[in-house]
């Protein structure tokens, strides 16, 4: 029988540990900042995109992703002059909205999946987010992945992607106020799963609700103390790991707050 998929938004039941854990204060559920016509162009985004391109990013489905995703839209009106550039930049609560280069390298990667080898026009299956934040990367994976499923552990944050993807009105994408170190396994298996914040490994809930073929792409903690990018593909024969470049992202916590 076929599992039923949630619809939009769904809330997680939290862990007693996570129910009785203080909670922060809420950032308010409005959108960023409203669109304005010299941040929304299409030639503002084409100009990043560009510059992505020059940086080394080849695939065209992330490129065309990422021209067609307002990024201002995500960001504090105080910023939006800053929205394209490539660069993190606050969204409340101690986090960030990811640089446009880091989330074209991560979803790049995450397109390399095992599943994907010689269909460089496929769309990735169906893909699990780890650290929703302000909704941008979720907005992006719509473009690439069938379905997105997003976990986000700060209530505020949830709230505030919500609002900010209302605009977009994506069917496909699935937020969730959760635990994201538990993933969700009712929507697996996923083809991919990405991460926005690093803990000292992977954990195991995730590799057991990755699809044969599928993909992680998420920071680790590394020897010399910092945080690098890690890739592990799941194929017939087992785990494939591979360690790449240092990264620097929030840390990967349990619990809802």
């Amino acid at each position: 029988m076929a599992t039923q998929r949630p619809g939009f938004p769904v809330r997680l039941t939290p862990t007693a540990s996570a129910a009785t854990r203080g909670r922060l204060p809420a950032v308010p559920a409005k959108p960023m900042v409203p669109a304005t016509p010299s941040m929304a162009s299409d030639a503002v985004r084409a100009r990043m995109v560009q510059k992505l391109a020059a940086q080394g990013i080849a695939d065209a489905r992330v490129l065309r992703a990422l021209s067609a995703v307002e990024r201002h839209r995500f960001v504090d009106s105080a910023l939006v002059n800053q929205a394209y550039e490539d660069t993190s930049l606050p969204i409340g609560l101690g986090q960030t909205i990811s640089k446009p280069s880091v989330v074209a390298r991560m979803i790049e990667l995450l397109l390399g999946a095992p599943a994907l080898v010689g269909k460089p026009q496929d769309r990735l299956g169906r893909v699990l987010e780890i650290g929703t934040g302000c909704g941008y990367q979720a907005a992006v994976l719509n473009h690439v992945a069938t379905e997105v499923y997003s976990i986000e552990r700060l209530r505020g944050l949830h709230e505030r992607a919500r609002a900010n993807l209302r605009h977009f009105r994506l069917a496909t994408v699935h937020l969730m106020l959760g635990d994201g170190m538990v993933g969700y396994a009712k929507g697996a298996p996923y083809a991919g799963i990405i991460a926005a914040a690093g803990g000292e490994a992977v954990p195991q809930a995730w590799i057991e609700q990755l699809a044969v073929g599928g993909r992680i792409v998420a920071p680790t903690h590394s020897a010399g103390g910092g945080q690098a990018l890690v890739v592990i593909d799941k194929t017939a024969r087992g785990l494939e790991r591979r360690i790449l470049e240092a990264v620097h992202f929030v840390p990967l916590k349990s619990g809802i707050a």
